[in-house]
């Protein structure tokens, strides 16, 4: 079945809007990472994000068809995965804090490899010679960025690689669902377990810091707001069209990071990104040309 375009290119703009409301999240995250601890940051995100998540909800389709239930059978598994995500927060939202936001975004991109990693013990998949290629070469990347060994190497660049780890594990998940359960409901499954994780690292950590100022929780709001209407945007823009024509505009993540940390923090980070950017983008790119060339390698043959 050929893709609509009109279908198509809102797919494209929802997606692309998505990544930019992500990253202006990312600048309100650091914004106040001066004042408050991450681990509040990241628990108020999941409550205001809430809002966003229930209005997913309330308007899919799927979830009212199947009789606005909640329950779901793997509902253990719904929940672990949102503390996957709570885990992936409380690292990506720390290291913006203390690195450049187009550096800690850069390296979260190496999610699609991750993902391709995750999915041989978790799904059982079999990965051939071109996607180990695409690992190999993504991490190469990863590894001129972080630049190990040298003077210039930080632990807190470890930060958003556990970051990329919690989202693709999140991801890879997804799979393990039944096929019945609505999207939506998924998400807010997610959502709670981001929630009662990060609340746990919270109370945890006792790193609760008073609001007092009425911009604080207005940027706050935002904040939340922001990022679950992200999420609206990327699950509408994937139940447009398919992951493997969308995924090569995630990248533009990294210039818009780029721009937004030069334009906030005046930060313009080109020695640290270059080249190890492009071998991250590279081993992303063959993995997404390997699934296109796989799918149409297997598709059927039409009788002339």
């Amino acid at each position: 079945m050929l893709p609509v375009p009109g279908h198509f290119l809102r797919a494209v703009v929802f997606i692309l809007l998505a990544i930019l409301l992500f990253d202006l999240q990312g600048v309100i995250i650091k914004f106040l990472g001066d004042r408050y601890p991450v681990q509040q940051l990241a628990s108020l995100r999941n409550v205001f994000g809430l809002i966003p998540s229930l209005l997913v909800l309330w308007l899919s389709r799927e979830w009212h068809n199947a009789g606005r239930r909640f329950a779901i059978r793997q509902w253990r598994l719904g929940f672990l995965r949102g503390l996957s995500i709570a885990a992936a927060q409380f690292c990506f939202y720390l290291s913006i804090t203390k690195m450049e936001l187009a550096t800690a975004s850069t390296l979260t991109y190496i999610s699609p490899v991750l993902i391709t990693m995750l999915s041989v013990p978790i799904l059982g998949h079999q990965v051939g010679l071109w996607r180990w290629l695409a690992v190999l070469i993504g991490f190469c990347g990863v590894l001129l960025i972080m630049a190990p060994g040298t003077e210039v190497f930080t632990p807190y660049s470890l930060l958003p690689i556990g970051a990329a780890l919690g989202y693709s594990l999140s991801t890879v998940c997804v799979r393990l669902f039944d096929e019945h359960v609505p999207t939506a409901l998924l998400n807010m499954y997610a959502s709670v377990g981001a929630l009662a994780g990060t609340l746990g690292i919270l109370f945890a950590t006792t790193g609760y810091q008073t609001v007092t100022r009425i911009e604080d929780w207005i940027l706050l709001l935002a904040m939340g707001v922001v990022g679950g209407f992200a999420v609206l945007c990327l699950i509408s823009a994937y139940r447009l069209a398919k992951p493997a024509s969308l995924s090569p505009y995630e990248y533009f993540g990294i210039p818009f990071a780029f721009v937004l940390g030069w334009i906030f923090f005046d930060e313009a980070p080109f020695g640290k990104l270059i080249p190890g950017v492009f071998l991250i983008v590279a081993g992303g790119m063959l993995i997404v040309w390997r699934e296109r060339r796989k799918r149409i390698d297997s598709a059927p043959v039409l009788p002339e």
